[in-house]
């Protein structure tokens, strides 16, 4: 018995080996494999609520819940907006059709009361406007307020368990950080487009009145005006304005405002109903060559009073045409951009020092500002 135990076992040995070495060395002896039937290498499932390494998932998915798409309806009337083909085009306007007769754009939810940041040129002349939520609710959306200087608006929505945007610091941005942004470009539905910001500061584009715009190259085209422009954790950092474009499409220059700004127009509209700025009655001209001879001034940085509004409150402390604004408060004046800026943010009422160039001679004046007035139209 043990002898037949002995054989039984070497032969087995001798069995599998044969077989390893045929399979490994001719395979094709073994027989044919099944049709099809291919070695592939499988990466190795996620776990549960994992991340893959570099995604934005977490802040897409986050911030979207706040992002809604706005549809508005106009009545056929010509506005200097409607008239704008460039205009038209980014609002997701078609051609052919009446002056400010449709158009589409995005927006942000950023109260659980239900109010809504967009832009002022997407619901301008607007006699209805229906917003559209990620989770396909829909709500009328009334106008609280908008502020064409900075093409800010303001809508309200009455709906319950609002998603809400956490607002972010775009004060602490910095040139190469991580951005989305967040819309309904072409009314294809939401959609998210990643890059960097790429310059920030950015004004003097004859956009708006007060310019200060994060530029970024993530992909903006038309009908994501007014969406969100959010970090890399889903806070939201600006919204969505304009795009440099020789075709209407995206070339990776898109322009957002920043959520300092806007948080500063939402809180003016829904407290006073309108956005407070100082405002001293002058006609403002970025410092020249030309302008320095003509005037004659000595001055080499500031900005030059080209005129003054009679009875203005800039007038009335002794601004005249020629003098050279270099400083508020303090605070040094380069261009024409700073100046609005420095002087919207003073208050109406209060009295505010200016350092002047009148010719060789330099001047401290007191100018009182009084409340910038609402402009009749829209700059775009």
């Amino acid at each position: 018995m043990k002898r037949f135990w002995l054989l039984f076992s070497q032969s087995t040995t001798v069995l599998l080996a044969a077989y390893f070495v045929v399979s490994t060395l001719k395979p094709t002896w073994m027989g044919p494999r099944g049709e099809g039937t291919v070695a592939l290498l499988q990466a190795p499932a996620l776990r549960s609520g994992e991340v893959p390494a570099g995604s934005f998932r977490l802040a897409a998915q986050s911030a979207s819940k706040a992002v809604v798409s706005i549809n508005v309806s106009k009545t056929n009337r010509q506005s200097p907006a409607g008239a704008d083909q460039w205009h038209r085009f980014f609002n997701g306007e078609p051609d052919g059709e009446p002056d400010g007769a449709s158009g589409m754009g995005s927006g942000v939810i950023v109260s659980d009361s239900g109010y809504v940041l967009t832009n002022n040129h997407v619901v301008e002349g607007a006699d209805l406007i229906e917003v559209i939520l990620n989770d396909r609710r829909r709500a009328r959306a009334k106008v609280v307020g908008t502020d064409p200087d900075s093409d800010l608006a303001v809508l309200k929505i009455e709906l319950d368990r609002l998603p809400v945007m956490v607002l972010g610091d775009s004060d602490d941005l910095q040139v190469g950080d991580q951005v989305l942004a967040i819309g309904n470009p072409f009314g294809v539905g939401q959609t998210v487009t990643a890059g960097i910001v790429s310059a920030l500061g950015r004004n003097q584009l004859g956009i708006n009145t007060f310019e200060n715009f994060i530029q970024t190259d993530a992909a903006i085209n038309p009908g994501n005006s007014g969406g969100a422009l959010v970090d890399a954790n889903g806070n939201l950092l600006g919204i969505n304005t304009a795009i440099y474009s020789r075709t209407g499409g995206s070339l990776g220059i898109g322009f957002a405002i920043p959520v300092s700004t806007a948080k500063q127009v939402l809180d003016g509209i829904v407290k006073d109903g309108r956005v407070t700025r100082g405002w001293i009655g002058v006609e403002p001209n970025d410092l020249s060559p030309e302008l320095s001879e003509t005037f004659g001034v000595s001055a080499r940085s500031g900005v030059i009073i080209t005129g003054v509004l009679q009875g203005g409150p800039a007038a009335q402390a002794g601004i005249v045409p020629g003098d050279v604004i270099v400083a508020i408060t303090g605070a040094p004046v380069d261009d024409v951009s700073q100046l609005l800026s420095q002087v919207a943010a003073l208050k109406p009422g209060v009295a505010a020092p200016f350092s002047v160039q009148r010719k060789k001679q330099t001047l401290e004046l007191s100018i009182t500002p009084g409340l910038r007035p609402r402009p009749q139209d829209s700059r775009r």
